[in-house]
């Protein structure tokens, strides 16, 4: 088996510290993946987000309405499939699809850790008018994947980003639907990516850069613990063959201004809940509250990164002109670092694993480059927070 080399593994070849530098305009730091600081100290991301500004949006209105009528005279049955998790984002693209006369087909990897809530949203979200497909993987087979993939790169989540973007693409060539339509584009709304003059566009290129999956692919997996069968839900089209069978993927951000609360009040108003028990990793109670799982992922850019998914979150509130950089920065000294203590248990016990043996795999992925050892515990050399209670 061919992997790619991991985050620790270069770090034991160049330990030397690495200073953390953030963005003077949000809070993000230069260790998140992808991330560039200019000369002034501003991320591509606040950058990005500036150029919006300049965008004509009813261009990209009139070009979505050409889309949709390309679409429609392509299709046989469904005009899209639309990934969906039940959240206010998958919520805010179907009714986007349906009131522009749209016929889709929506499409779910089932978590293994499903909420209540995201259950419910979920079936609000079908109620809505659309034909729909729970694929759920054997929880034996995720099990033993996810646990592999935390040993390995120290990420919980690689398994669902496979299973998030390669089962949608196959049900699309499998339907002869021609469009698959993904929301936000995360690459350009957290700071990795410039937009393509033509429209983003879930490419090769895109997928292996931004899929959250260290470059790997199922494939990759296959073991004497995973057999390609056993895999099956976790591989796809390639992204290259897809155009040839006529299939196209767009993210529906760069037709419309994307904003977390706009797609809020779009759900909201279709009958899409809140987390009543507050936000379950970050700042908003109304993301990520789909998955018990989910945070864990959040949780691990701690080590490996030196921040959290508070920081993504609030960094966007920035932008949209909601917050100050010192209101978060405020927020995050309160907030801690959110460490997800019940939904490590629950995944220890999915997993099959003690939370003493989850903590030292993920103690292996704690970037020595930006984490420091003082007086028996870890801290940051100048962390945006100078006055931090480490523990």
């Amino acid at each position: 088996m061919s992997l790619v080399t991991s985050r620790v593994d270069s770090e034991k070849a160049s330990p030397e510290k690495v200073p953390m530098r953030y963005c003077k305009s949000c809070v993000l730091p230069d260790t998140r993946p992808n991330l560039i600081l200019n000369a002034e100290g501003v991320c591509n991301a606040c950058l990005a987000h500036r150029a919006k500004l300049a965008i004509n949006w009813m261009a990209r209105l009139r070009d979505f309405q050409i889309l949709v009528e390309k679409v429609k005279g392509q299709s046989s049955g469904y005009d899209c499939l639309i990934p969906v998790s039940g959240g206010k984002d998958s919520t805010w693209q179907v009714v986007t699809c349906l009131d522009h006369g749209l016929t889709p087909l929506a499409v779910t990897w089932k978590t293994p850790a499903r909420t209540g809530i995201g259950q419910r949203n979920l079936d609000n979200l079908v109620s809505l008018g659309v034909d729909h497909i729970d694929y759920q993987i054997s929880p034996k087979v995720e099990s033993r994947f996810m646990l592999k993939t935390l040993e390995r790169f120290g990420s919980t989540a690689i398994p669902m980003h496979l299973a998030l973007f390669n089962i949608p693409l196959t049900i699309a060539v499998r339907f002869n639907i021609p469009l698959v339509v993904w929301g936000e584009n995360s690459a350009f709304e957290y700071g990795s990516a410039e937009e393509s003059h033509t429209g983003f566009k879930l490419d090769r290129n895109w997928y292996r850069t931004y899929g959250v999956t260290h470059g790997t692919t199922a494939p990759d997996w296959v073991s004497d613990g995973l057999t390609a069968k056993q895999l099956a839900g976790y591989f796809g089209p390639d992204p290259d063959e897809l155009e040839a069978c006529g299939v196209h993927a767009v993210f529906l951000g760069y037709y419309f201004p994307w904003d977390p609360k706009t797609s809020l009040n779009t759900a909201r108003a279709r009958g899409f809940q809140s987390d009543q028990g507050g936000p379950r990793t970050g700042y908003y109670d109304y993301a990520d509250i789909d998955d018990d799982f989910i945070s864990i992922h959040h949780w691990l850019k701690w080590y490996k990164f030196g921040f959290t998914r508070l920081f993504d979150n609030l960094s966007l509130e920035i932008r949209n002109g909601r917050m100050t950089r010192e209101e978060a920065v405020r927020l995050i000294r309160q907030a801690g670092d959110q460490t997800p203590h019940r939904d490590i248990e629950a995944f220890c016990a999915f997993a099959g694993i003690t939370t003493e043996r989850f903590l030292e795999i993920c103690e292996r992925f704690r970037s020595q480059k930006i984490w420091t050892r003082r007086d028996g515990q870890w801290l940051i050399e100048d962390f945006i927070v100078p006055d931090w209670r480490w523990t």
